[in-house]
């Protein structure tokens, strides 16, 4: 039961920072990269797309939705993770082996918020390349490389959190 546990403090890792400084600079990038393209962005910008084509277009303001999305998924997860004590675990989480199910939970929350993050990222610069004429078409390979890049944290946390005792 999560209102019996311990918080514990546990420091970040080198590998949770670096995922903090790719959510967050791509972030930046992304916010960036809207403010100085905005006034040349045509006032229709692909707004939805299918596994190979954009399937509708829509006003250019459509656009405020990724970052937004992106920061309210960016805050929310980060406010969880700072609490790994309130998250699910299995019925064998005791004293001795909290911590290491607080760090395995932490840092797959970790890896998948930054991931989100760059994700929105990379269909705002999309979104805003194909608009700007600087490519002709999608990118095949991008629904394809998150559906991957989302599952393959939750995959490593899994295995990992199977060997925990």
């Amino acid at each position: 039961m999560a209102g019996n546990r311990h918080k514990l403090s546990i420091p970040k890792t080198t590998r949770e920072k670096l995922w903090d400084l790719v959510g967050t600079g791509s972030y930046v990038g992304m916010t960036g990269l809207l403010v100085m393209t905005w006034t040349s962005l045509p006032d229709q910008v692909p707004a939805h797309y299918s596994l190979t084509e954009i399937t509708r277009w829509g006003s250019k303001y459509e656009l405020l939705i990724l970052p937004a999305i992106g920061l309210m998924l960016g805050l929310s997860m980060h406010l969880l993770e700072k609490f790994p004590e309130v998250h699910n675990y299995p019925d064998r989480l005791n004293e001795s082996n909290a911590r290491a199910f607080y760090l395995n939970s932490r840092q797959m929350l970790n890896v998948m918020k930054n991931s989100f993050v760059l994700v929105f990222s990379l269909l705002a610069f999309e979104t805003v390349a194909i608009a700007m004429g600087w490519v002709k078409g999608m990118f095949e390979w991008f629904l394809p490389v998150v559906l991957i890049g989302m599952m393959v944290p939750i995959v490593e946390a899994i295995l990992k959190r199977k060997k925990i005792t």
